[in-house]
């Protein structure tokens, strides 16, 4: 269920550590650390997933670069500012809540794996590209302790984009798929910028129920002042608004 948090959000990647670790920040004593995960497709490509990690679950480990890993945690988001164009971005990260070393001769049938239970909370955009494939882009939030949530932009391909288009803002869902890397460039000012974009590429999903009080609380407490969310959220009031009202007159 949505109100279970350390279900609701589960990452699982098997692959070697890309990076050197990295401290990042320090929290009530505990210290943090970010490294890349080099995780493997079947297209023998692979996608560099950037990892956060305590201090606490790795003393005593030796996570050089190379070494073959698997991690278990979430797939959690927060903002920050670029320092090029002044605008807030949306990051992602893997949550570690365990890690341990992998054998290179064991073998992983399903090296990157993510479940999500959250809600749609802004409207799914259809589209084609010029090869004429469909795409929905989603983007769910998904709930955590303390009023928090996660913002996770969603891609779906083909049939599942047919049918995800249909969504509503404040649709409960649960996805199953993967989580993916990719490089591309962006102009401005006047030069190109190197950037690295992650998303969730859905393979299957289940629509289950709107539960507006609950998005409602998340949406609201995460998004205060962001330029980005304001105009969805303004439409999913006024459909929160109609939706009481029509309540209202059945009851009479």
């Amino acid at each position: 269920m949505a109100g279970n948090f350390l279900e609701n959000n589960v990452v699982v990647v098997v692959g070697k550590i890309f990076t050197d670790l990295e401290y990042s920040h320090e929290l009530y004593g505990e210290e943090f650390f970010n490294f890349i995960l080099e995780v493997p497709r079947l297209s023998e490509t692979k996608d560099y997933l950037p990892v956060t990690i305590s201090n606490r679950l790795f003393e005593g480990m030796n996570l050089q670069v190379g070494r073959r890993v698997k991690v278990e945690g979430q797939l959690r988001s927060y903002n920050r500012k670029s320092p090029e164009e002044g605008k807030n971005k949306l990051i992602l990260t893997i949550f570690a809540r365990d890690i341990m070393t992998i054998p290179e001769e064991e073998v992983v049938k399903n090296p990157n794996e993510i479940f999500l239970d959250g809600f749609i909370c802004k409207k799914p955009v259809y589209r084609t590209t010029p090869f004429g494939r469909e795409i929905t882009d989603l983007l769910i939030a998904v709930n955590r302790p303390y009023n928090k949530s996660d913002y996770i932009p969603v891609i779906a391909w083909g049939r599942n984009a047919r049918f995800s288009e249909k969504l509503e803002i404040g649709d409960r869902i649960r996805l199953w798929g993967r989580v993916q890397s990719r490089e591309y460039q962006k102009n401005w000012a006047m030069k190109w910028l190197q950037r690295s974009l992650m998303r969730f590429l859905l393979r299957e999903w289940k629509w289950l129920k709107k539960n507006y009080k609950r998005v409602r609380m998340e949406i609201t407490e995460d998004t205060r002042g962001n330029e980005f969310w304001r105009e969805d959220l303004y439409k999913f009031i006024l459909e929160m608004a109609k939706e009481r009202r029509r309540l209202l007159l059945d009851l009479a």
